[in-house]
């Protein structure tokens, strides 16, 4: 990838994982990098909520075949550029950049990076479908426990078996010396987990819009969403654990500080989470810039 896109492009559009893909060896840190971009270029468009939502099942449809190979980059509508953040804004116009920079990588990695995108994009478009009709007014609550679980599957415990493959294909012997099956079970439960942190996270503001990622019968009841927020929580802090455990059995010291930074600030934000009052929720936790930093030299001493 280009220094122009890592500096300009992807620096911008993360926070904290931009320190993580910093740490990576440098074999993982490419192919890493633009199935970043790609991801975060297809949620831009999922969550642009000014533009219809046909239009943007349209656009990620589009969006999916081009990273496919099977297709040219959209021409993104005024509406979406204009309602993006401007940092956003100048990823999709960097689209076709991005794209190439896919078709340059060694087949195995493209093939990855692929199907990673690819599954991201399911879940974003089921989200699309199944919140089409949310409101305000009249809230829309996941049917139930299966229902989030594959959710978080979709849109990031899938980011957890992509990065495993990615580190056996390209360190072998030098990524693990854990069983390749153990790390993609551990990986998935990382990846749902850290999706988990930011549904636990953001409940009261996706409510606001009508979505509700728990799977609660009354989305009015606080009662009942502070009890399923708990649950969760003590779901979320068992599969960032698999987290921690996976990296442990990294061999390289950057690498197990990249996988172990992110389960260090989730368990961080579910900390300060836990036994949260409504109105704290709704003043949305986040670690402290410091403490990230903080963290991060916790990381590089495991």
């Amino acid at each position: 990838m280009s220094e122009a896109l890592e500096t300009g492009v992807l620096k911008g559009v993360s926070r904290s994982f931009y320190l993580t893909l910093r740490l990576l060896p440098a074999p993982m840190r490419r192919a890493a990098s633009l199935g970043y971009l790609l991801a975060r270029s297809s949620d831009t468009i999922a969550d642009t909520s000014p533009v219809p939502v046909m239009e943007r099942l349209s656009l990620l449809e589009a969006y999916g075949a081009a990273v496919e190979g099977a297709g040219e980059s959209p021409a993104w509508p005024p509406a979406l550029l204009e309602a993006a953040e401007p940092k956003e804004r100048i990823l999709l116009e960097r689209g076709p950049e991005v794209l190439a920079g896919l078709e340059r990588l060694p087949a195995g990695e493209r093939d990855l990076v692929r199907e990673v995108v690819r599954i991201i994009i399911s879940g974003q478009t089921l989200d699309l479908e199944r919140f089409a009709t949310a409101s305000p007014e009249r809230p829309v609550a996941l049917e139930d426990d299966a229902a989030l679980a594959d959710y978080t599957w979709r849109v990031a415990g899938c980011v957890g078996a992509f990065w495993t493959k990615l580190g056996f294909l390209t360190l072998g012997e030098r990524f693990s010396d854990a069983p390749e099956n153990e790390l993609l079970k551990r990986g998935i439960a990382y990846g749902k987990g850290l999706q988990l942190v930011n549904i636990l996270r953001d409940l009261p503001r996706d409510l606001s819009t009508g979505r509700c990622y728990l799977p609660v019968t009354n989305t009015s009841d606080r009662d009942e969403l502070l009890a399923s927020h708990a649950r969760w929580l003590a779901i979320a802090l068992e599969w960032v654990e698999d987290g921690k455990i996976y990296a442990e059995t990294l061999k390289m010291k950057r690498l197990r500080a990249a996988t172990m930074l992110p389960a260090l600030l989730a368990e961080e934000t579910l900390r300060a989470m836990r036994g949260a009052s409504w109105d704290t929720l709704q003043r949305r936790v986040k670690v402290p810039r410091s403490r990230v930093y903080t963290l991060l030299a916790k990381a590089l001493l495991q």
